[in-house]
């Protein structure tokens, strides 16, 4: 049995803990990160006028939003930490540990959560200063860290 590496848990990981949520792992081998996608839909019924961050409108039906968390080795990756809702660094060639892997993902899974509801709740509002964006509290995914299993999940081979 080949052991198992940062890629090989997150797959596992994330289809088995979030699996009602479109998601994407991408692995970028030669930025050495690991982008964790993940989509979110709201129905406009109102069809108002929604400005993104980039003050593009968009009276869509359907509001698609979408977000990223990054896996980085501090050493070899190149990212704009503004590009993504968290990163997360990992130790190079030694990897991460597994019980951070772990609370990465379970902490993903109460963030798009939450999001899908104040992206709901952001639909329904109609005043002209309401605001939708997803966070990530350092400090609420460290907390669900468990001392547990501290072994180390490999970067891959390739």
């Amino acid at each position: 049995m080949a052991k198992e590496t940062m890629v090989t848990y997150l797959d596992n990981y994330l289809n088995k803990k979030i699996p009602e949520y479109e998601l994407a792992l991408d692995w970028d081998t030669r930025n050495h990160s690991f982008e964790i996608a993940f989509r979110i839909y709201g129905e406009n019924k109102g069809q108002i006028e929604i400005d993104d961050v980039n003050g593009v409108a968009s009276e869509e039906e359907i509001i698609e939003f979408e977000d990223a968390i990054l896996l980085a080795d501090p050493e070899k990756t190149a990212y704009d930490a503004t590009d993504f809702l968290a990163v997360i660094l990992y130790e190079g060639k030694k990897g991460i540990k597994k019980n951070e892997l772990t609370a990465v993902v379970d902490y993903l899974k109460d963030v798009i959560e939450e999001g899908q509801s104040d992206l709901l709740g952001f639909l329904a509002d109609d005043s002209e200063d309401a605001v939708f964006e997803m966070k990530w509290d350092e400090a609420a995914y460290k907390a669900l860290i468990k001392p547990s299993d501290d072994s180390y999940l490999p970067y891959p081979s390739y």
